[in-house]
């Protein structure tokens, strides 16, 4: 092959490998950081530090009365406590207490964290439902919440975003751990269990630990078209 040749060859092949790199950097790029509007990509997108000490960590003091309506959270002041309201969005075929447009009296659970049909029914046994923060207050506190404006705090412990009606043992098991540590049995939900955790720390800019962004992202790992949730997906909107 001839030098006039040798250099004809070379120039037609160089944007070719140029091309070739230019992808497989795009590619990578994609692969570690998600698809846009994905929950990887919003999770590749939050702060990782380790997590603030709890001293001063008091739920009624830093977050408000419980389920209180005199919030800035979708829902509030709408005449009816937070509780209700998530029980009213997440039971299957609810019923009102007699007299009232607010109180629950009754109603079915598909409860995500265990897969379970739970009967509910207003009493000494409401217990068996309970309202789950899906990022547990105390690790809000620990992981940003602690600079945020009261008012913010309040509005985060009654977001619907960060709230789901589900099996009570289950929810005292979670306690206030993070995705390291405690993810539901339903593995069909840990996709959208994750996704709403991301979705609410991102929404009130709270960080997440290493080994909680680990988690999240060995979850995402098999859903990564896994969308992020907002206060208008269907599941976390309350009803009108």
């Amino acid at each position: 092959m001839s030098a006039r040749t040798r250099t004809v060859v070379a120039a037609l092949l160089l944007p070719v490998a140029l091309a070739g790199c230019s992808g497989g950097g795009h590619k990578g790029t994609a692969d570690a950081d998600g698809r846009p509007g994905s929950a990887q990509a919003a999770l590749a997108a939050l702060p990782v530090k380790k997590a603030a000490s709890k001293d001063g960590y008091d739920r009624a003091k830093q977050f408000g009365a419980a389920w209180t309506d005199s919030t800035n959270a979708p829902g509030g002041g709408n005449k009816c406590d937070t509780r209700n309201d998530i029980l009213r969005r997440d039971l299957k075929s609810p019923r009102f207490e007699a007299g009232s447009k607010c109180v629950i009296a009754s109603g079915t659970l598909a409860d995500p964290y265990t897969g379970k049909t739970i009967r509910f029914e207003r009493g000494p046994k409401s217990s068996a439902v309970q309202i789950d923060h899906i990022v547990a207050l105390s690790d809000a506190w620990q992981t940003g919440a602690q600079k945020l404006p009261q008012e913010r705090r309040e509005a985060l412990a009654n977001d619907p975003l960060n709230l789901v009606a589900a099996d009570g043992p289950a929810n005292m098991g979670k306690g206030d751990k993070n995705a390291s540590a405690w993810l539901p049995a339903n593995k069909g939900f840990d996709c959208t269990y994750v996704a709403r955790q991301i979705a609410v720390k991102k929404q009130y800019k709270l960080w997440v630990t290493p080994d909680e962004r680990d988690a999240m992202k060995k979850v995402l790992a098999g859903c990564p078209a896994q969308q992020l949730p907002s206060e208008s997906t269907s599941g976390v909107a309350l009803k009108p």
